[in-house]
């Protein structure tokens, strides 16, 4: 009798932020838009100078304290997130990474942006249980309460955590995607237990820190890392899989930069002098 073949699936966690990751957008700008505020961006600068709040959870921090963000209700946060512009193909990535080269990849959301904003942009793409963000509690009168969660800074750490414990999966199967400085965490977490943290932006926090950064306005292009580092396909079996599904990567530049300021030694050796 011939034995059968079996082929053992590898299990993966893979978490995305979702403001500047999954979307164009920002949560915080479409819905001072929506109400008609003007200087939210001064605003969060400001919490931030004063490291009021973890950085990315400035939002949650207006909602709950800030008198004009005060009269934010549950159906403000729906709205904007149907406001909210997508990347391209977030629902055929989840389709693809359920079998990739024989790995499924688990797809979660965690991000600092209000649940109900992340729930009603993706809805009908990524399921609400598969989404963490940041959690209110309201008052009878609709009004905000308090906050329940924010993933954000550290938070984010807690919730990529108990994902993995509860799915099972070992800590060099964690994949982390991600945009700005509130990600500076959960990706030295990823990191230091072997995971991969990718960059898609090139924000100068974090692209120091993430394993690999890559820049595309598609959800697809965190594939392209996700095979080259995981699976060790090359750049030919990659393009075949994007031509498979009737797509074509048109420009594709490997680039390495560089960062640095360059100063006289001069004006060095005189401030030495004066000092």
């Amino acid at each position: 009798m011939e034995h059968e073949t079996v082929r053992i699936t590898k299990d993966y966690l893979l978490i995305s932020d979702f403001d500047q990751t999954l979307s164009f957008n920002d949560s915080g700008i479409v819905l001072s838009d929506l109400l008609g505020l003007i200087g939210f961006e001064e605003r969060i600068a400001g919490l931030s100078h004063i490291h009021m709040v973890q950085q990315g959870g400035e939002l949650a921090y207006l909602l709950l304290h800030d008198p004009e963000f005060r009269r934010v209700r549950r159906e403000h946060l729906i709205e904007v997130g149907k406001r909210i512009r997508l990347k391209k193909n977030i629902r055929l990535l989840l389709d693809m990474v359920e079998n990739l080269d024989g790995s499924h990849f688990s797809f979660y959301v965690v991000s600092a942006a209000p649940e109900e904003v992340i729930q009603s942009a993706l809805e009908g793409i990524v399921p609400a249980d598969r989404i963490f963000g940041t959690r209110f509690r309201y008052a009878a009168s609709g009004e905000i309460e308090s906050i329940v969660r924010v993933p954000a800074g550290y938070g984010k750490v807690v919730v990529v955590e108990e994902l993995r414990n509860r799915l099972g999966v070992g800590h060099d199967r964690i994949v982390y995607v991600g945009d700005g400085s509130s990600d500076v965490h959960v990706m030295l977490h990823v990191n230091r237990l072997s995971g991969l943290t990718i960059a898609v932006s090139e924000n100068p926090y974090i692209t120091p820190i993430a394993e690999r950064t890559i820049l595309s306005e598609d959800a697809l292009s965190v594939l392209i890392p996700i095979l080259e580092e995981i699976h060790g396909w090359d750049s030919i079996r990659i393009r075949a899989l994007f031509e498979a599904h009737g797509l074509m990567l048109q420009e594709w530049d490997k680039v390495r930069t560089d960062s640095l300021i360059i100063s006289s030694a001069k004006s060095h050796d005189e401030m030495a002098v004066v000092a």
